[in-house]
């Protein structure tokens, strides 16, 4: 690279001209360049498209709480063996669809079955991953 040197005082100083683009700057300049068409407005999910997903089943898992045990405490258990859960009694239970938490519920008897009451179904933004599909 050559040293240029200041031009005696008094005289006017020539306009400097601009080192070349590099592939970046130019890649750059040309995005931020581009136009875009606007985008038609679907008016949500079409029906039919919809529709094709309604007989899909999905497995739905309950989880009435956990308990971590030793192996030795595993093979102790037996008939009549209480597994204590980290859940409080009246506390709510969840519910799964696929891995992802979904909503949440009480227990509830229906005749001589039990069932879940859904009380709370989960916001529709970004569901996190449960600790058993991470």
């Amino acid at each position: 690279m050559t040293e240029q040197t200041p031009p005696p005082e008094g005289e006017p100083q020539a306009p400097a001209t601009p080192p070349e683009p590099t592939p970046e700057e130019v890649a750059v300049e040309a995005a931020m360049a581009a136009e875009f068409g606007e985008l038609e407005d679907q008016g949500g999910a079409d029906p039919a498209t919809l529709s094709m997903l309604y007989d899909l089943s999905l497995p739905v898992t309950i989880e009435l709480g956990r308990a971590r045990l030793s192996v030795q405490e595993l093979l102790s258990l037996g008939r009549g063996s209480v597994v204590q859960l980290d859940r409080l009694a009246g506390e709510p239970i969840d519910v799964f669809v696929g891995d992802r938490r979904f909503a949440e519920g009480e227990v509830v008897v229906v005749g001589e079955q039990f069932a879940v009451r859904i009380t709370r179904i989960l916001g529709t933004g970004p569901m996190i991953p449960t600790e058993a599909s991470a």
